[in-house]
């Protein structure tokens, strides 16, 4: 099964491809396939960087034919400006899933913290580690928006499957 996981945002949206053999997550079952950034540029007017980011991920769904989209559900924190645009990105990405019969999974950041680390509060450099070490990768994998993406990605297998971290 192949899962795509998105970190959503307008500055950067992360993404990251898991390829996951059924029932095996615990050794040798998770492959990271690839995973990036899809960017857009501040000052550019906001139907525009949508605009891209809809068309980024196409691409990606039409390279990888993903079976499984993941995304990190609303979190309204201090900052709601932030919160406004970030709904504005899951926006594009829900409406593409859709577009592509994706069936579309939806995490608490918190909850996918504490369910790959134990802890809800881990902060992002330790989620990087715990994405390099879990997929037995070289190096952490960055931006920080990527490794959150894969991290929802390897949260969405344990749920499907029923296995812990």
């Amino acid at each position: 099964m192949i899962i795509l996981g998105i970190d959503p945002g307008t500055a950067r949206m992360g993404w990251g491809v898991l390829d996951v053999k059924e029932k095996k997550i615990q050794s040798d079952g998770l492959k990271l396939v690839k995973y990036g950034c899809f960017e857009t540029k501040v000052g550019v007017e906001m139907g525009k960087r949508l605009l891209h980011l809809r068309y980024e991920l196409i691409k990606v769904i039409k390279e990888y034919k993903p079976d499984h989209m993941a995304i990190e559900q609303l979190f309204f924190g201090v900052n709601s400006r932030t919160a406004m645009t970030v709904g504005q990105a899951r926006g594009v990405v829900m409406v593409t899933a859709e577009e592509y019969n994706l069936p579309l999974f939806e995490y608490q950041g918190l909850s996918v913290k504490k369910i790959l680390t134990g802890f809800g509060h881990t902060d992002k450099k330790k989620m990087q580690e715990y994405v390099q070490k879990r997929l037995n990768l070289k190096e952490l994998p960055k931006p920080d928006d990527a490794a959150d993406a894969i991290a929802i990605a390897i949260c969405h297998t344990i749920k499907l499957y029923g296995q812990e971290a």
